[in-house]
């Protein structure tokens, strides 16, 4: 079994370094033109998908509509254990906004959001539910960067900390109990677009 797993496109919020949290915030055009860039490269590539299932957060779900239609998958119902971590008072913030509210170590104080046992707990029940459920079937899953982050945390410990780009692809193989990494957090479809 084979998982790629997508961080969504841009938003505004994104833009302005906002942090979204469970905001539903909507795609902008760039965030649709990325989607549809990783949607062109997925054609062109070797793997076989059978479902794209998405967050329940509108950008997570335009995100993999885009890429569903190009690559003629069916589109699952969303999960909302792959929403964005629940980030309380912070939501709607820059990290400047956060700073001067908090101060440098803000996220070390309790303002409401998820913890990452909490979150990493989420993310591995999906993992776990989505290969029971689809075994020997390739899905394609768009989520969300702090989402992301944790589960990687969650399987690999310590080996992967680097920001989650948007529209970024990692791909995991599934091989007896272990999540293999074949490819991790790759945004080339977008970089050769921007050359």
């Amino acid at each position: 079994m084979i998982i790629g797993l997508i961080r969504h496109g841009l938003t505004d919020w994104n833009a302005v370094g906002k942090i979204q949290g469970q905001s539903d915030i909507p795609l902008n055009d760039e965030g649709r033109q990325q989607a549809e860039m990783l949607a062109d490269r997925l054609r062109q590539e070797t793997y076989q998908w059978d479902y794209c299932i998405t967050s329940s957060l509108s950008r997570a779900e335009e995100t993999g509509a885009i890429i569903a239609a190009k690559l003629k998958l069916p589109l699952l119902a969303p999960d909302s254990r792959i929403r964005e971590r629940a980030y309380g008072q912070v939501e709607g913030l820059t990290a400047e906004e956060r700073e001067h509210k908090w101060g440098k170590d803000w996220n070390q104080l309790d303002l409401g959001q998820e913890k990452d046992e909490q979150l990493q707990c989420r993310a591995l029940a999906f993992m776990e539910d989505i290969s029971t459920k689809y075994s020997g079937r390739n899905i394609l899953v768009v989520s969300h960067g702090g989402f992301l982050a944790q589960l990687y945390n969650a399987l690999y410990k310590d080996k992967y900390s680097e920001r989650i780009g948007n529209l970024s692809l990692t791909i995991l193989e599934k091989k007896e109990q272990v999540w293999n990494p074949l490819l991790y957090n790759c945004s080339q479809h977008i970089l050769q677009k921007q050359h």
